[in-house]
């Protein structure tokens, strides 16, 4: 059927295909087996189903049980890098104190400060010359050396007394 060039109207043309379609026969299939409703512990699995269904199960579990641990060990990894960031602004925080310490220290020892805080809150005073005292030593030196020997005698097991006295016959 030929159809015009041209067309009037707003809806398009419907196009034919060129070819016809073949139907080809397909082999007929057996005909499924009506399986009688049996409560299902008489229902008898055969032996490569229940392979495949173990199989599946197993994986399954398997990939269960991996992912469990991979998220158990990154818990644990998160856990422990808070842990550290915790430890390192404890540390930044102590630096930051012993500097402002150590600077107050600097700026606290000086000669004028210790004669201020000696005279004002210990009340001590300058060394005047009769508060001096020269004392004379002898040149004899105290320390005397060890003129007895030390001996120390290492006890012996009863295996070596034995061994000993079989020796000394």
């Amino acid at each position: 059927m030929a159809q015009a060039k041209y067309q009037y109207g707003t809806s398009p043309r419907k196009l034919e295909p060129d070819y016809t379609r073949k139907t080809s026969q397909r082999p007929k299939r057996k005909p499924l087996k009506v399986v009688k409703e049996l409560p299902r512990q008489q229902i008898q699995i055969s032996k490569e189903q229940r392979k495949k269904q173990m199989k599946t199960t197993v994986t399954v579990v398997g990939l269960f049980l991996l992912l469990l641990t991979i998220s158990c060990r990154n818990s644990q990894i998160d856990r422990q890098f808070d842990q550290i960031q915790d430890q390192k602004k404890q540390l930044a925080a102590l630096q930051k104190e012993n500097e402002q310490l150590k600077v107050s220290i600097e700026n606290s020892v000086n000669i004028s400060n210790i004669e201020k805080v000696a005279k004002e809150e210990l009340g001590m005073q300058k060394l005047s010359g009769k508060q001096t005292v020269y004392v004379t030593l002898p040149k004899k030196d105290y320390v005397e050396s060890a003129s007895e020997k030390v001996v120390i005698e290492k006890s012996k097991t009863w295996w070596e007394k034995v061994a000993d006295k079989i020796l000394n016959f």
